[in-house]
């Protein structure tokens, strides 16, 4: 940390390193990252002016912050709906009523559903309020009196917050990729499952589970085919090579595709071009998806 005599110049990176802040006059400004912003709330005029001063040479992971300005609470509800990538609020609990600060809080969690920005609480009349109840009761993430509340622990605060909101953004932007990637995966699986048989078997050979098209092509209830034994659908015995390089591939953990035969409630004979697979599930390892073959029509 690098602090000059007036206690308000500091730099940070993502190491946490002491630097210098170096940044060449030729750059163009478009080339600048997006700054941190943050909301101060607060109805005295005084407070906004001195917070900015004690904040205007931060720099945390090379953006620098750039500051909004509410003096109400309801002034400040606006602004956060209106701005929805505030990363801190650094908010008064007293202002055109006792307890506005709260009340913002509460909206922000509860109303405007944002569980990212961070909030600071700050009250320049500690004895009003119980700081334990007020953390217990909302969801903050610091509280402080403002007489306590120093240039270098204001700092603190401050880029302890930006990287909690900066985790908190990357794990939901990571968490929104992973369910776009999940939602294809769903639309893959229902399009095969539309169009092929899949049953997923335990280690003993049982059926653990079926899809409808499967009871359909084997004219059997699920509540019939799910526990039992692969001889409902075909008496042994099998055939031997292609039993033996199925188990054979499987037990290696690799995929295992042919054609296998069945028969159907009524004693119709199926043929189907299946693949069987090991998944991750103890209970059920080994799944199949195949598709029904058309028997071959005699010539005339």
């Amino acid at each position: 940390m690098n602090q000059n005599d007036d206690d308000t110049d500091w730099m940070i990176d993502d190491d946490d390193a002491v630097a210098a802040e170096a940044q060449s006059g030729g750059k163009a400004a478009a080339a600048a990252p997006p700054p941190w912003r943050v909301l101060i709330v607060d109805d005295d005029v005084d407070v906004h002016v001195v917070t900015k001063f004690s904040l205007s040479n931060v720099c945390f992971r090379g953006r620098r912050l750039s500051f909004l300005h509410a003096y109400s609470g309801e002034e400040a509800l606006t602004t956060l709906r209106n701005t929805p990538d505030i990363a801190l609020v650094l908010l008064d609990v007293i202002m055109e009523t006792s307890d506005a600060g709260l009340n913002v809080a509460r909206q922000i969690r509860d109303n405007l559903h944002n569980s990212l920005v961070r909030i600071v609480l700050r009250t320049g009349q500690p004895g009003q309020a119980l700081e334990h109840s007020i953390i217990l009761d909302y969801d903050i993430n610091d509280f402080w009196c403002k007489t306590d509340l120093t240039t270098r622990k204001l700092f603190t605060t401050v880029i302890s917050s930006l990287r909690a909101y900066a985790g908190l953004q990357e794990a939901q932007e990571r968490a929104a990729v992973l369910q776009t990637q999940l939602d294809q995966a769903r639309r893959l699986l229902d399009a095969v499952d539309q169009h092929a048989v899949i049953a997923t078997f335990d280690a003993r050979g049982r059926i653990a589970s079926v899809n409808d098209k499967f009871c359909t092509k084997f004219q059997f209830s699920r509540q019939e085919l799910v526990g039992a034994d692969l001889r409902l659908l075909h008496t042994p015995p099998y055939p031997p090579d292609q039993l033996a390089d199925a188990l054979g591939a499987l037990g290696a953990g690799e995929t295992w595709t042919d054609v296998v035969t069945g028969w159907r409630r009524d004693g119709q004979e199926l043929r189907l071009r299946v693949t069987a697979s090991v998944v991750d599930d103890p209970s059920a390892p080994y799944v199949v998806v195949g598709s029904v073959m058309q028997p071959l029509k005699k010539p005339l």
